[in-house]
């Protein structure tokens, strides 16, 4: 079958697709559009950066991807802007003739990437409401010229084209599902979830691709063959997000760039945390579901969503089964997901009054950075004393886990600091973490107890950075 999109409005129909091949390496090398440049090919520095359109009812909802980790068939059905776009007739873009103006350009590679996210806010891209500084997360400038390019980002005026005919032309494409045949590998790209399980129940060792951020690094970098690969972005199933007085339910293809707000809600530290997954760019096109079922003992998302309580459901032809989030994780590598299952929705329940909840991630970058140690506690205080305990954590062992000797160290006692310093000793027994180019293991033990502290000192209302001597036993 034929990949079909449409670039600046013109349709771009491909056929015979390598479900491997990346955006950018077809603009760079097929259609020469030379202004999408490679830095990273690893979705880290944003020099690839274009916008990806899709028909949302009469309007067309923007993103800002990183071209170089996503593959063609995730472009069927939408729109795709890249820099030549913006001047295709004959004048600058009002984000480019600020930055040129101002002097915002220094060796100028890494400047598309920022014009496309700065033009990605000024038209309201998904997730551009944030400030103009965490619009630019993803963009690294080498010749540290950020102050003149952020000057201009907050100096454009916001744009609002008029893109109903767009949004038409798209939904007549976005309305066909896509698959094909590259040589000996099939590809797919389903439309509903009940599609979805007839294909990987024929297709079971199937690669599942949602946003590819993690995927797209195992083609770039290890140059892995992917095999038959089924594409999630488009079964429309897993793409709902409902919220109500009991919690929030995500479909697993739902993007986090579109759940932060939802997630914000739940609770601030983990509106937080999600801010911090990656870049725009990278959250843009990561799935909450991707995060999960891609299994990593660093990824961002699981030791939150544990310690919140949070729920997996998974589907195949044969039913769903929903389980703790905890137990979906099994070992390094594995997880509970059987042949011709994929993970449908998660749930997270909302947290009550009583609730004490504290997030951090903590990394050797602030921003754009992997973890080096993720944890959340989740508590129930009521009348003084802790009636319920959830601690999770990630980068300390070869999962996502809870941290039981903690939990327990916590259960039934006052909320006082006595306890909080007894707890961050008792997750010394939960996890023995290695050490590896993010932190030692006898640093990742001590930035684990020093969460535990964290919460007793940002609940007493001190600030963080402000160490009491008794709190640093240990």
């Amino acid at each position: 079958m034929t990949v079909r999109f449409l670039l600046d409005d013109e349709p771009i129909l491909l056929e015979a697709v390598d479900p491997a091949a990346t955006l950018l390496d077809f603009l760079r090398y097929r259609l020469r559009r030379t202004g999408t440049k490679e830095g990273c090919a690893e979705g880290d520095c944003g020099a690839c950066t274009v916008l990806v359109g899709e028909p949302q009812g009469r309007d067309v909802v923007w993103r800002a991807v990183n071209a170089c980790i996503q593959f063609l068939p995730m472009l069927h059905g939408k729109a795709l802007k890249t820099v030549e776009s913006l001047s295709a007739k004959g004048e600058l873009d009002p984000v480019q003739a600020c930055m040129a103006a101002n002097g915002s350009s220094q060796c100028g590679f890494c400047t598309p990437g920022f014009v496309m996210s700065l033009h990605g806010k000024a038209i309201g891209a998904l997730g551009c409401d944030l400030p103009v500084a965490d619009v630019l997360a993803g963009n690294l400038c080498r010749c540290t010229g950020y102050g003149p390019i952020i000057e201009a980002g907050e100096q454009v005026a916001t744009l609002a084209p008029d893109e109903r005919e767009l949004a038409a032309r798209l939904q007549d494409i976005a309305s066909e599902s896509a698959g094909g045949e590259w040589r000996d590998r099939k590809w797919f790209a389903p439309r509903s979830a009940e599609e979805l399980a007839g294909v990987l129940a024929e297709y079971p060792e199937a690669r599942l691709v949602a946003g590819a951020t993690d995927v797209g690094l195992r083609v770039t970098k290890g140059l892995r063959d992917l095999g038959d690969v089924v594409f999630l972005g488009d079964v429309a199933d897993l793409r709902r997000m409902d919220e109500d007085a009991e919690g929030l339910t995500l479909g697993a293809a739902v993007r986090y760039a579109e759940a932060h707000a939802a997630m914000a809600r739940l609770h601030p530290d983990l509106g937080e945390l999600v801010r911090r997954i990656g870049g725009l760019q990278v959250r843009s096109a990561a799935t909450v579901g991707g995060n999960i079922a891609n299994g990593s003992p660093i990824g961002d998302g699981p030791p939150a969503l544990i310690a919140l309580g949070a729920e997996l459901t998974l589907r195949s032809t044969a039913g769903r089964r929903t389980m703790p989030l905890e137990a979906y994780f099994l070992d390094y590598g594995k997880q509970d997901r059987h042949p011709g299952e994929f993970v449908e929705s998660l749930h997270i329940p909302r947290p009550g009054p009583d609730a004490v909840i504290h997030i951090a991630k903590l990394s050797r970058r602030f921003d754009s950075d992997i973890s080096a140690v993720c944890g959340a506690f989740h508590l129930t205080v009521t009348d003084g004393t802790i009636t319920a305990a959830r601690a999770a954590f990630g980068g300390m062992a070869a999962t996502p886990r809870r941290a039981k000797a903690c939990e327990r160290a916590l259960l039934g006692r006052p909320f006082a600091e006595a306890t909080m310093i007894a707890a961050a000793e008792a997750l010394r027994a939960d996890f023995t973490p290695l050490s590896d180019v993010r932190g030692s293991s006898a640093y990742r033990c001590q930035a684990a107890a020093n969460l535990l502290r964290r919460l007793w000192l940002r609940e007493q209302g001190v600030g963080i950075s402000v160490l009491d001597p008794e709190m640093a036993h240990g």
